[in-house]
Parts: C-alpha cells; structure tokens; sequence
C-alpha cells in the first residue's frame, strides 16, 4: 500500500525551513504554539475581510455604468493578496512576524500595518512585547502553489471548467522557473452526484529524494456543490 507523506515535513531540515523561530520552556510550549496559530489566522482574517470590502466597493461604482472587467479580475484580482508562508521570530521583548505575499497593493495602503498591528494585540494581549510587522514581496509569484490554488478556486467559484482551470494554472508556472508541477482536484467535479479525483502532471516530480525541493498546499474550495480538494506539489529544484 501506498504510504503518503506531507512533502514539507518530510523534507524539514534539509531542503524545507521552519516557519517558526523561538525558544520556550516544555510546561510554555502549548501556549507559545497557540499564539503562533492566533498570529496567522488573525493576518489571514484581516487580509480576507478588506478583500471582501474592496471587491464590494469596486461593484457598487461598477454597478451604474454595468461595466465589470471580469477578464483583468480573472487574470490577476483571484491571486491577489494571497499569503504564500507567515513567518514567526519572537525575541525576549519582540515578536517579528514576516508575511510572505504575492501582490501587496492591500498591506502598502497608508495605515494598513499599523491597523493589522492593532488587531494582533488584541489577539495575542501582548502586553510586555511589541510587534514588528514587515512585508516581503514574493519574486516569482506564480512559483508558489499557494497563489496557484488561489487562482484555481476563484475559477471554480466562477463555474469555469475544472480541466481549463488546471491547465491554466500550470500555464501561469510557464512564467516561473520550474522543473515539474503536478495539480490535483477531488470531489463533486462539475456537480457530478460521485465524487472523483483529476489530476494532470507536467514535467518532473520526484517525491521521494529528500535533496529535490519541492512546494506542497492542500486548498479547500467550497462551492455550490460542496467542498472541493485542490493539492498543488512544484518542484523547484534538486540540490
């Protein structure tokens, strides 16, 4: 039988990184980890909920003149502001939090750190640290499975065809430097009453050399239909 394995995991320490960097005692662990969750789903939060709000402005001044761009939407508005990794590194007095995005037009607004800052303290009840919230471009966007996912769903949610989805999606990877990409969906494809899996591969996936960097997401899509699995591996390269 065969034996899966979470691609990041079984690559820490070699050709994968921590997303975490700090130090705490065995009996201080648990809550240094719960703090860590709170600090990413309070980010993922705020970003999502000033999507929703630009995107519903943008339709109400749309509405009048009943022009709505949807192929500049399709392109590049469904992997916007999608957050690749949150990285954590928590000194005595500070916690540095790096947010790794594709597109950052939301995070460069004026006053939009220091209002994301502002809501991780309520979170978190910091009291004795203070947080430091830097942004960091991603270079190569479309090398990230997270924004291919990303994009995949906003298709989906747009009832286009889960086969021109996918192959688009691994289109856009023409643009990174890449060496194998592999997408797979599962569930109710096209409002099909049986569930099923697609999958469609280009280039090479070596999933069992430990020296081979290689990207992994797992994306739920929730649509009409129900919930659908999208798992996204890119191999970068091989060390």
């Amino acid at each position: 039988m065969g034996q899966k394995i979470n691609p990041l995991g079984f690559r820490l320490g070699t050709t994968q990184k921590h997303h975490s960097f700090w130090f705490a005692q065995p009996k201080n662990y648990s809550e240094g980890l719960q703090e860590d969750k709170k600090i990413r789903n309070c980010i993922k939060n705020y970003i999502q909920k000033n999507r929703k709000k630009g995107s519903n402005r943008k339709i109400e001044s749309d509405s009048s003149s009943e022009v709505i761009t949807h192929n500049r939407k399709t392109d590049s508005g469904s992997s916007s502001e999608v957050i690749t990794r949150i990285e954590i590194q928590k000194e005595i007095d500070t916690i540095h939090v790096i947010i790794h995005i594709g597109f950052p037009n939301l995070l460069k607004k004026k006053g939009a750190i220091e209002e994301l800052e502002k809501d991780l303290q309520k979170e978190i009840h910091s009291v004795n640290q203070r947080l430091n919230i830097s942004i960091e471009k991603v270079k190569e966007p479309y090398r990230e499975p997270n924004i291919l996912a990303e994009y995949i769903a906003f298709q989906l949610k747009n009832r286009v065809s889960f086969r021109k989805a996918m192959k688009k999606a691994i289109e856009l990877t023409k643009k990174a430097d890449i060496r194998g990409v592999k997408v797979k969906i599962a569930g109710r494809l096209g409002g099909k009453e049986i569930a099923r899996a697609e999958c469609i591969k280009k280039g090479r996936l070596p999933l069992q050399t430990i020296r081979a960097k290689i990207d992994y997401c797992c994306y739920p899509i929730r649509t009409i239909y129900g919930v659908l699995g999208v798992k996204i591996w890119i191999f970068v390269d091989e060390e």
